[in-house]
């Protein structure tokens, strides 16, 4: 990878009973960094091996945990097949990732720590640039999977349906984008449904709505208006593609420059409910935000 280059993997799930979601993160040159931002305007050695984190985030009405422990490269490992950030790791077995956590939230020090096995029911090889220069690139690797939940702290163990993509890029995120709205539907016939708008209404912006069929179909449609949404707390604007109104049903995350939710809404005829959210990177950069950051994101090593 570059220097000043990123790679995630996100995960997110729901479990069938629809009490638990959650949402996992595995961060190499974490965009969310103020210790990786600051390293670059200094002209520092930006390894982005240097800046990996493992974003955990449980939501539910008994327990809601949160942690995002940033780890230096003494701490951190990766290969093909396994990727160790401190006392956690994700392990690929060929058949399904196994994710491996133990981790400590925050701001209240509480401890996040189990397991997490996501098997995939259809793996894609898709990649499309976000970026007219093609320096930043996302693809879903597992979009329909099926989820098992086994955790100590908090006791948690249940099954779900899970997503999984990643993203990548050659270069800092803010030197590309301003802000992007993402989704990602279940629809009925077992396809994933996603509607990536990146600079929204902007000249510049890219419109992707894509279904990702069960037996490895990759189908452009056509995304429906878009519609605004309610702001968040932060006031920050978001947007969702839809037929019809849409519902905000959960506030999952709120921050100044990050929102993610669960929505109601129609897309293709069905009524959906969807993971979304919004990343507005002028607020993620701002100097006031990056000096917040670390008591969100502390680091070690």
């Amino acid at each position: 990878m570059p220097s000043g280059g990123y790679l995630w993997w996100y995960i997110d799930a729901l479990s069938d009973d629809g009490q638990h979601g959650l949402s996992i993160i595995a961060f190499v040159g974490s965009v969310f960094s103020p210790y990786y931002a600051w390293a670059r305007r200094r002209g520092n050695h930006t390894n982005p091996d240097n800046f990996c984190a493992l974003n955990v985030a449980l939501y539910s009405r008994q327990a809601r945990r949160w942690s995002m422990t940033e780890r230096g490269a003494a701490h951190n490992h990766r290969d093909r097949t396994r990727f160790v950030i401190g006392p956690s790791q994700l392990h690929w077995n060929g058949q399904s990732l196994c994710i491996e956590i133990d981790e400590v939230g925050v701001p209240l020090p509480r401890r996040i720590r189990g397991t997490v096995n996501l098997h995939p029911q259809q793996l894609f090889h898709f990649s499309t640039p976000l970026d007219a220069a093609g320096r930043h690139r996302w693809g879903p690797l597992a979009p329909r999977s099926r989820v098992e939940v086994d955790l100590r702290h908090p006791a948690q163990r249940w099954h779900g349906h899970a997503y999984l993509d990643s993203n990548e890029g050659d270069e800092p995120i803010e030197r590309a984008f301003t802000e992007w709205d993402w989704s990602r539907s279940a629809m009925k016939d077992g396809s994933t449904a996603v509607i990536y708008d990146v600079e929204p209404g902007r000249a510049n912006g890219r419109l992707l709505a894509l279904r990702f069929g069960r037996h490895g179909s990759v189908v452009p449609f056509e995304a429906p208006p878009r519609c605004e949404l309610p702001r968040t707390a932060w006031r920050l604007a978001r947007r969702m593609g839809s037929e019809g109104p849409v519902q905000v049903v959960q506030q999952l995350e709120d921050t100044p420059f990050y929102q993610r939710a669960m929505l109601c809404s129609r897309l293709m005829g069905e009524p959906v409910t969807s993971f979304h959210e919004t990343l507005h990177v002028p607020r993620l950069v701002s100097p006031v935000v990056q000096a917040m950051l670390p008591w969100r994101m502390p680091r070690r090593g």
